[in-house]
């Protein structure tokens, strides 16, 4: 099986025989049931390929869909002049920049119709004679594909802000061409991260019909669990050979790693394709996705955010709270969720609620360790002490855990550290341990969890131990263990085949570090 990594051109794919999960019934209910459409997926998620997809079939190239569901579907094969804008790959911090790109491929097109311009830099009137222009030299309205239509203002997001406005009225007078041409335009779709309604890109012209949580297209980018069982079986049965495993634990790993996005209230389970292709193609588990890089506009975003992203996750919202395409320092739930770091995990249709968390380990881990590296600013580096506090934590050797904490905890510089009042570094603290213990997402690590007299500080749980960790500041480690005790926290475990670990923790706000250590199995 050849898997295209890199390649993101229907053409290429169909022609050289690479593996293609089958959407084309999907494009196909798109082309025939609307004409303005809009669509948020994390990047990485296969929206220029649905965009070049898109592209062949409106150009016609009925040969490169024989024996795909759309080849049964769709029997005129019209065709359009298609018009791609892509700004992937393109540096808009740069002045200028977007101004040159429009200029650029308008002055081609007028170019290939004869048209001649004195309007400079009107780009939407004259976008509006070219598909004028299109329209009837074919006879047929033309088609508009944006990729990334969004990047433009993302790349000055928090950045530049005189810049930022300067290329959203560009874009504002750009994307107005959609009302002004609509006789001329048979399907127009554009994809990006956010659709940023609070700087009215769009107020220009007829809305597009947002999909993003639309149930009937959840499966339109992405690999559904079913689409994983049925055309990856041979990739799967390698795998498990290789690791020397079962193929059912194979499955169960990759869908740890790489399963857990849903899109809808239809709660449909989508891998990260990404991810899963490079998994197959190197036999191997790894952090794919994460690794191609973290969004510049988002972790600027994080610097601004004075909560944990504790606040945030695990955490019931209305669709209005993550779905507004707000762009807010103060508030940045959207452009997290938007951007695939958190997902729906569960809906409750009696009061139109989402739970949304992080989708699986893979994100987990890489965005946890980018808050964590951001937020502590330590000098120790974090992936390695991460590995060796996985497995003294295995083994049962807390000695050397409680050493490597503390050692960690002193690497935090003291500015980091430094709070003016009780509440505030009561908060540090907690948060400190609440971001190193869910990093390691090998194990299930509970935080905060309600029990029947109190909450537990933090709980967590590998295959032979329960840990209990009860933390307070400058006070003592006995009177923590003594509240594990009272409170009763290990009696849920009572049955349980697994060793449990009482642990009291005590740090001290001078020193930055843990204090007092004390352990009661």
């Amino acid at each position: 099986m050849k898997y295209p990594i890199g390649i993101q051109t229907f053409d290429q794919i169909i022609e050289r025989g690479f593996v293609y999960v089958d959407k084309t019934d999907l494009v196909y209910s798109l082309a025939t049931e609307g004409k303005i459409y809009f669509l948020s997926r994390p990047r990485r998620f296969g929206k220029s390929l649905l965009l070049s997809t898109l592209r062949a079939y409106f150009e016609g190239k009925k040969e490169l869909f024989a024996g795909l569901k759309i080849d049964t579907l769709e029997k005129d094969w019209h065709v359009h002049r298609v018009f791609h804008f892509d700004f992937n790959g393109i540096n808009f911090t740069v002045p200028g920049a977007l101004s040159r790109i429009l200029d650029s491929m308008l002055s081609e097109w007028e170019q290939e119709y004869s048209i001649v311009t004195d309007i400079r830099p009107e780009y939407g009137l004259r976008f509006s004679r070219i598909l004028q222009a299109a329209a009837e030299q074919t006879g047929r309205g033309a088609v508009v594909l944006v990729d990334e239509y969004d990047k433009p203002l993302l790349d000055v997001l928090e950045k530049d802000p005189a810049l930022l406005e300067e290329n959203r009225e560009m874009l504002k007078a750009f994307y107005s061409v959609f009302k002004q041409a609509d006789a001329s335009l048979r399907f127009v779709f554009l994809t990006g991260v956010t659709k940023f309604s609070q700087v009215s890109v769009f107020s220009g012209f007829n809305q597009p019909k947002d999909i993003s949580m639309y149930g009937e297209y959840e499966a339109l980018c992405g690999i559904t669990e079913e689409e994983l069982h049925t055309q990856f079986a041979e990739p799967i049965q390698e795998m498990a050979a290789s690791e020397g495993c079962t193929e059912e634990e194979i499955r169960q790993r990759l869908k740890r790693h790489y399963d857990g996005y849903h899109f809808s209230k239809e709660m449909t389970d989508i891998y990260n394709p990404f991810s899963l292709l490079n998994a197959f193609d190197c036999k191997d588990i790894r952090d794919y996705w994460f690794a191609s890089g973290t969004p510049s506009y988002l972790i600027r975003l994080m610097n601004h955010f004075h909560e944990g992203i504790d606040e945030l996750t695990s955490k019931y919202y209305l669709p209005d709270e993550f779905i507004n395409y707000k762009a807010d320092i103060e508030y940045p739930l959207p452009m997290i969720y938007q951007s695939g770091y958190l997902t729906i995990k569960d809906y409750d249709k009696d009061s139109n609620l989402f739970l949304l968390d992080f989708p699986n380990n893979e994100v987990k881990s890489g965005f946890l360790a980018m808050v964590a590296t951001n937020y502590l600013q330590c000098k120790a580096p974090l992936e390695s002490w991460m590995v060796r506090a996985v497995f003294a934590l295995k083994r049962g050797e807390l000695e050397e855990f409680r050493k490597m904490l503390t050692s960690f905890l002193a690497s935090i510089p003291y500015t980091m550290r430094r709070k003016d009042n009780e509440p505030e570094r009561e908060r540090y603290f907690h948060y400190t341990f609440y971001l190193l213990l869910r990093l390691m997402s090998v194990y299930t690590v509970l935080t905060e969890k309600e029990q029947s007299e109190g909450r537990v500080d933090c709980i967590v749980e590998t295959p032979h131990y329960v840990y209990i960790f009860e933390f307070k500041l400058d006070g003592t480690a006995a009177e923590a263990l003594r509240q594990i005790d009272e409170k009763g926290y290990a009696r849920p475990y009572e049955a349980d085949s697994r060793k449990v670990v009482k642990v009291g923790v005590n740090f001290s706000s001078q020193t930055g570090t843990i204090q007092e250590w004390e352990t009661q199995m």
